[in-house]
């Protein structure tokens, strides 16, 4: 290679190379984007009662739908574990339809002893879990009045007691 050439292309690359962090930190920057904490607070707190506002905001937002707030101490929530914990069947039916993620407290306050029984018996220890507030399978059993009867006996069957466990 000429000198000349050599240089042309050191050259241009002493310019590319010190740009390269600065493309970097535009990306990392892009990849740290979170939604607004009060905006979750808010989905979350209307998930407990207001179906109108929450498809609203799951309008403008639809990462909301799997979005957690932590109310204090890893006590995490997210709008299916509101509606969840105080029987808002038709709200949890509406999230599950769009793709929230289904947990152990859903199917409990739906009556899924098709799946309450097999989870229990790969994790025994989960008659104890605590969903958000505390609230126990036990809890959302209860909230499935009727349809979870057979959940709720058999939860009973297995030693469970208590419908909420402190958390802090």
């Amino acid at each position: 290679m000429k000198r000349n050439k050599f240089l042309r292309s050191v050259g241009v690359g002493a310019l590319i190379i010190p740009a390269i962090p600065l493309f970097s930190f535009v990306k990392q920057e892009e990849e740290v984007m979170q939604l607004d904490k009060k905006l979750v607070q808010e989905f979350v707190g209307k998930s407990h009662s207001d179906m109108d506002k929450v498809k609203e905001l799951l309008e403008e937002h639809p990462t909301l739908l799997n979005a957690a707030h932590d109310w204090k101490l890893g006590d995490f929530e997210t709008g299916l574990g509101a509606a969840s914990h105080v029987g808002y069947k038709a709200l949890v039916s509406y999230f599950l339809e769009h793709g929230a993620q289904a947990n152990i407290f859903t199917a409990a306050l739906f009556g899924r002893m098709d799946i309450i029984k097999p989870m229990l018996d790969f994790s025994p220890n989960l008659i104890h879990a605590k969903g958000p507030h505390g609230f126990t399978l036990l809890h959302h059993a209860e909230k499935g009045k009727d349809e979870a009867l057979e959940v709720k006996d058999y939860l009973k069957s297995l030693g469970a007691k208590k419908t909420k466990i402190a958390l802090y």
